[in-house]
């Protein structure tokens, strides 16, 4: 019996159908597909992928994850705009960690994101148009 290797971003695809092709250079198609692959990446400790999809405007000029975090799941909450037709959008997101004493973590975003020349780059959390409350 093979254990199948779902995607970490929640999409019950296996990693091969779904981020992987992203993280080995296949631009996104939308928004939410390039915040569930940098969470994908996050979750498999893929920095530079992180890195080459920020925005160079507000890209740090390099990145540590976090060894003491386990990601364990993503809630997408809302998108804004970001689809294939546009050049902009928001989503917001909660992502779930475990440090390593079992501390949960949630981080929680509206991250804003713009495509230029056809890939989508994620720009910052929260300066994006404020979303319909939940």
């Amino acid at each position: 019996m093979s254990v199948v290797d779902r995607c970490p971003c929640g999409s019950r695809l296996e990693y091969t159908q779904c981020c992987e092709p992203f993280h080995l250079g296949r631009p996104a198609p939308t928004a939410e597909a390039l915040m569930r692959s940098r969470y994908s990446a996050f979750a498999r400790g893929l920095a530079p992928y992180l890195l080459r999809t920020w925005h160079p405007s507000t890209r740090p000029r390099r990145l540590e994850l976090d060894a003491d975090l386990t990601w364990r799941a993503l809630q997408i909450v809302d998108a804004v705009n970001g689809g294939p037709g546009d050049d902009s959008g928001v989503v917001e997101f909660r992502a779930i960690a475990r440090t390593a004493d079992g501390e949960r973590h949630v981080q929680h975003e509206r991250s804003t994101f713009t495509r230029i020349d056809g890939q989508w780059l994620y720009v910052d959390a929260g300066t994006g148009p404020l979303l319909r409350d939940r």
